[in-house]
């Protein structure tokens, strides 16, 4: 057995997909107007699902409340990369000049006592998405 896909619930698909897409996700079925999109990273697929998509598997399905819902965690390589993602996605470039931003700003980019360049943005549900990269040299740890 291995875990083979993550599962998130989306209020906003369109919104949803522009924001996974600028993670560099590979978008491999649906879309901004299906009601469940597919992405791929590797070995592992992240998927998107509409409410009404839960509700026709679970007709008592409800949105969950109390607090923070998931979190995932994307290596960024490089430092330098967490920076430039987080710009990208908290400032609107990376939807091209004059666009919105895709992500809200959770934690601004900072070198954490851990050793790893680390940011914590927000997709357009209120999943945190942490961007992180290994410091690079001891100096910087």
């Amino acid at each position: 057995m291995k875990l083979d896909a993550i599962s998130i619930i989306t209020a906003d698909m369109s919104a949803a997909v522009q924001f996974y897409s600028s993670l560099g996700l590979d978008l491999v079925d649906g879309g901004a107007d299906a009601p469940h999109t597919e992405f791929s990273s590797g070995s592992l697929r992240l998927l998107l699902d509409t409410e009404a998509v839960m509700l026709s598997i679970d007709p008592e399905w409800t949105w969950p409340t109390g607090g923070h819902k998931m979190s995932l965690a994307f290596d960024c390589t490089t430092a330098e990369a967490v920076d430039t993602t987080f710009a990208q996605l908290t400032a609107g470039s990376a939807g091209g000049a004059g666009s919105d931003p895709v992500a809200g700003v959770v934690h601004e980019p900072w070198d954490a006592f851990w050793g790893q360049r680390y940011a914590v943005v927000s997709d357009p549900d209120d999943n945190y998405v942490d961007l992180f990269a290994a410091l690079g040299s001891p100096a910087q740890q």
